[in-house]
C-alpha cells in the first residue's frame, strides 16, 4: 500500500497585528519528512511509526509548521497549496493519503484551511482513497471542513502527549478502511461555546474525556472526541464540538456526539478559569510551603501567538524581591545579542522585553549579569521528545535574586530542560515563573509542589470575552448568557 504523508501545523490567532508569511514556517519535503519525523513524539512521527508496522510504502508529500501566529498571508498559503499539488502529482499511484493537521489554521479569504487542503486532496486522489487525519484538539471544527476525511484522529489529551499514539492508531485503521472492513460516517455536533484553555489532567474537561472513552466502547462506535476548539480566531467556525464516527450507521455517530455535548454544555460554568493577576500570583506562591512551586503566565502564551516578550510575571517577580527564584523564557533577541557580544561574567544595563507592544508590559529596565549563554538548542523530554528546538543565542542573566532566561526566539516552556541546558536545577527554587497554557504541565506537574496560574491582559488571556468578535456565531456562551443548546430540540 502507497501511503501519501503531508502536514499542516498552524494555530492561528486572528487578533495577532502581523500575517504570517512563508519564510515562517518550516518545511520538509518528499523524502527529507520521513527521517526528520521519525523518533519523534509527534503526530507525524506516529503517522511514519505506524506506517512502518503495517508495512506501508511512505510517499512524502510536503510538511509545513509554524509557530502559532497571526492570519497566514495569502501568496503564502497558495505557495503551500501549490507546493501540495506539485506533490502530488509527482506521487504516482497513491492507495490511502494520511494527513497530520492542526484544525485551527487560517489564512487571508480562507477561513478553514485544513477543510480546503482536504478538499484539493480529494479532488486529486478521488473518492474511493482513503484519507485519514490526526488533528490538535484545539481546532475549530464543522461537518463541512471534515467531509473530505474518511476517519479523523484528533489527540486526546491537553497537554499533548498523545499525539504519537494517535498518528499510530490512525495508520493502523488504513488496511481496514481501504478493504471496506469499516465504513466510518462521522458527526460533529457543535457547540455555542467559546472555552478558555482547560487541561485535561483534572477538572471539568478530564471528565469530558472520560465520557468520551465510554461512547469509544459502544459497539460500532469508532471514534468520540472533544475539539475544545480555539478562543483566539475570530471566525464562523470558532468554538467547541464533539466529534464522533460510528461503522456505517449515522445515528448511532450522532448520539453518541450527542451524548457527550450534553454533558460539556451542562458543565459550561465549571470551565470558567480562576484566575489571578500575576501580582497576586506572586503573592500566593511566596505563601505556600515547600518547592519548586511554578507560576505560568497565561496571557503571554507563545502557544497561542502570543509575542512571548511580555513582562507582566516578570515584573511582578522583580518587584517581590524574590530569591532562589527563576524565569525561562522571554523572548527578546536584542538583549540576547547585547549578552553574546559582551560575554559571561559582564554586568550590563538593558531594556528587557516589552518590545512588541504595550499590551503585554512595557520594558524592564533592569541591572543584569551575565552568567551563562548557549545557541538555544536543546530537544524537550516530556512533550515534543525527539524534536530539537531552536531558540536561536540564548542568555542566563541574573537579575537580583532571580535567573532569568533570554531567548532570541518565542516558544512557551514545556519542561526543564530549557533551564537545566542552561546549568539551573528547578529542584532547588522556591519559584519557577514560565509563559505556558497547560502544555507546561508535563514536564513540571512532578516537579511542582504547587502550580498558581497569573493572568493579565495579553493575546492569550484566559478572559476570552474581553476579544472583540465580528464574525464568530452569536449567541455564543460566555459572551451571551442567553445562548442555547439542546440536543433534543435537534432533528
Amino acid at each position: 500500500m502507497r501511503v501519501a504523508l503531508a502536514s499542516l501545523q498552524h494555530e492561528t490567532n486572528t487578533y495577532c497585528p502581523g500575517r504570517t508569511r512563508l519564510s515562517d514556517f518550516q518545511i520538509a519535503r518528499g523524502p527529507e519528512i520521513a527521517p526528520r519525523a521519525k523518533g519523534t513524539r509527534t503526530a507525524l512521527g506516529g503517522w511514519v511509526a505506524g506506517l512502518d508496522q503495517i508495512g506501508a510504502e511512505l510517499v512524502g508529500l510536503v510538511a509545513a509548521g509554524a509557530t502559532p501566529s497571526g492570519v497566514i498571508e495569502g501568496d503564502a498559503y497558495r505557495a503551500l497549496c501549490g507546493e501540495l499539488e506539485v506533490a502530488l502529482a509527482r506521487a504516482g499511484r497513491i492507495d490511502a493519503v494520511a494527513l497530520a493537521l492542526h484544525g485551527a489554521a487560517v489564512a487571508e479569504d480562507v477561513d478553514d484551511v485544513e477543510a480546503d487542503w482536504c478538499e484539493r486532496i480529494r479532488a486529486h486522489v478521488g473518492a474511493d482513497v482513503p484519507l485519514l487525519a490526526t488533528f490538535d484538539l484545539h481546532g475549530n471544527v464543522s461537518a463541512a471542513g471534515l467531509a473530505s476525511i474518511d476517519l479523523p484522529f484528533p489527540c486526546r489529551e491537553y497537554p499533548h502527549v498523545d499525539t504519537f499514539e494517535r498518528g499510530v492508531e490512525a495508520a493502523r485503521a488504513l488496511p481496514a478502511l481501504r478493504a471496506r472492513v469499516i465504513r466510518p460516517v462521522t458527526h460533529v455536533e457543535r457547540l455555542p461555546m467559546l472555552l478558555p484553555p482547560a487541561t485535561t489532567r483534572s477538572g471539568p474537561a478530564a471528565r469530558v474525556n472520560a465520557l468520551c472513552a465510554e461512547q469509544r466502547a459502544r459497539p460500532g462506535v469508532l471514534g468520540c472526541s472533544f475539539f475544545h476548539g480555539f478562543p483566539y480566531a475570530d471566525v464562523p467556525l470558532a468554538g467547541a464540538s464533539i466529534v464522533a464516527s460510528a461503522d456505517g450507521d449515522p445515528e448511532l455517530a450522532r448520539d453518541a456526539a450527542r451524548a457527550v455535548a450534553s454533558f460539556v454544555w451542562e458543565q459550561r460554568e465549571a470551565f470558567r478559569p480562576a484566575t489571578l493577576s500575576c501580582v497576586e500570583a506572586v503573592a500566593r506562591a511566596r505563601a505556600l510551603p515547600g518547592g519548586p512551586i511554578v507560576i505560568h503566565e497565561t496571557c503571554d502564551n507563545p502557544g497561542g501567538g502570543a509575542p512571548g516578550d511580555g513582562t507582566h510575571l516578570l515584573r511582578a517577580m522583580l518587584e517581590a524581591g524574590l530569591d532562589r527564584a527563576c524565569f525561562g523564557c522571554i523572548a527578546d533577541p536584542e538583549a540576547a545579542r547585547t549578552a553574546h557580544a559582551r560575554g559571561v561574567g559582564t554586568k550590563l544595563a538593558l531594556a528587557l522585553g516589552g518590545k512588541s507592544d504595550g499590551l503585554h508590559g512595557a520594558p524592564l529596565h533592569v541591572r543584569a549579569e551575565v552568567t551563562a549563554l548557549s545557541n538555544g538548542r536543546f530537544s524537550p523530554r516530556a512533550l515534543l521528545a525527539g524534536v530539537e528546538l531552536d531558540l536561536g543565542p540564548m542568555a542566563r542573566l541574573r537579575i537580583g535574586g532571580i535567573d532569568v532566561l533570554v531567548s532570541s526566539r518565542r516558544q512557551q516552556t514545556f519542561d526543564d530542560e530549557v533551564f537545566r541546558s542552561h546549568g539551573i536545577d528547578v529542584r532547588r527554587m522556591k519559584i519557577v515563573g514560565l509563559k505556558s497554557a497547560h502544555h507546561f504541565r508535563a514536564g513540571f506537574e512532578g516537579l511542582a509542589s504547587a502550580i498558581v496560574t497569573a493572568d493579565g491582559p495579553g493575546l492569550t488571556t484566559q478572559r476570552i470575552e474581553v476579544f472583540p468578535r465580528e464574525r464568530t456565531p452569536r449567541p455564543i456562551w460566555p459572551l451571551d448568557p442567553e445562548a442555547t443548546w439542546s440536543a433534543r430540540a435537534r432533528p
